[in-house]
Formats: C-alpha cells, structure tokens, sequence
C-alpha cells in the first residue's frame, strides 16, 4: 500500500487537502473487507436479490417499502428445527398478510433443495438461495461451512448440500426500509408468533 508521501511525491502539482481526502478515502476502502458487519434496530438494510426456489430472482428493491418485510435466516432445509419454523410461517399466512407482512426465509441451500422443501411441506411464500452467504453477511448474521444431508422425498433418496450454515436471526423490515426488530436468539416454533405480535404492536402505535 502506497504511504502519505509517496503519492505526494507522484503529484506535487495536487493540492494537499485533495490529496489527503484521496489518501483516507483509499484507506478506509482497502480495509473494509476485513469489517464485520453488524445491523441494528434502526439501521436501513442492504439491498440484496437471489434466486428462488423457482429459479426466479427477488429483488428487495422492489418489495423493501411497500409493507412490512420479515427475513428470517435459518440454517438448513428440511432439518427439524427449520421445518418446524417454516410450517408455522405457513399456518399463519393468512394473519401475517392482514398485518401487512411479507415472509422472506433465507438459507445456504440451492433453488433446487429450496423447491423440494416447498413441495414437501406446502410451503406458501418465498425461499432466497443464499449459497455463498453474502445476503447473511451482509446483515451480520454468522455463518459456518455448509454440510451435506440425505433425504427421502416421495420415495427418492435425495442429497441436500448447502453452501453455507447460517445462525437462525430474524429481522423485521419496517415500512421506512429501517429494522424494526432483530432477534439473534430464536425459537423456530414460537418466531413467527413473535413477529406478529410485534407487527401488530408496531402498528398500533403508529396509528
């Protein structure tokens, strides 16, 4: 990395605060790959899209604003904690659209396991492939090396590999793009109860 006086002596006809502004600039950026990320209640998420289960890609672009946006991070596929917490978000669909929610669950698997999943368990809203962990590092939310598991789906062993493990957090988007709640230690069965609860809170609030 160049120091302070070498990129002086690469332009000294450059005034010198334009040059130091350039300087801090570089560094900051030269070292922002080694800075944790960590989101907070308040602060605006990251855009972000991947695939889903379908193969089609979502954009939060276009759904971050609009309504209230859960993004829960669990780790695996047809595990049993994540199945658990996957059914009870589809049980209470109907609820969590009369609050004005969009359900977004995000996971290390592929599109493919993604699907299989849906299919096995009638899931009934949206599945992101996060396969190399970026959307989860982008919100702070840890992440281990993916595992392999075998399963039986309609009579057909099947190898469910993810990229990555990611910790099982859950973010509530508000309505401004900004978190409104963040949950690092969460029960599968009981979060999605939890976030309607405090959605519902949230907008009676406001009213």
């Amino acid at each position: 990395m160049f120091s302070f006086g070498r990129i002086r002596s690469l332009f000294p006809s450059v005034h010198l605060s334009i040059l130091l502004t350039l300087f801090v600039a570089g560094s900051l950026y030269a070292g922002s790959e080694g800075v944790d990320v960590c989101l907070n209640e308040g602060d605006a998420v990251p855009e972000f899209q991947a695939k889903t289960a379908n193969g089609d890609v979502w954009k939060s672009a276009e759904h971050v604003g609009k309504k209230y946006v859960v993004v829960y991070f669990y780790p695996a596929d047809l595990t049993n904690g994540c199945t658990q917490q996957a059914c009870a978000y589809r049980d209470m669909k109907e609820a969590l659209e009369s609050a004005d929610v969009e359900v977004i669950g995000i996971s290390g698997d592929s599109p493919e396991n993604h699907a299989l999943f849906t299919r096995m368990h009638s899931l009934n809203f949206t599945l992101l492939a996060d396969q190399e962990g970026r959307i989860a590092k982008s919100f702070g939310v840890p992440v281990r090396e993916g595992d392999t598991i075998m399963r039986m789906v309609d009579g057909v062993e099947h190898a469910f590999t993810r990229g990555v493990t990611a910790s099982r957090w859950t973010f509530i988007i508000g309505k401004d793009g900004k978190i409104v709640k963040k949950s690092t230690a969460v029960e599968p069965q009981k979060d999605c109860q939890i976030v309607l609860e405090t959605v519902r809170r949230l907008t009676a609030d406001a009213e």
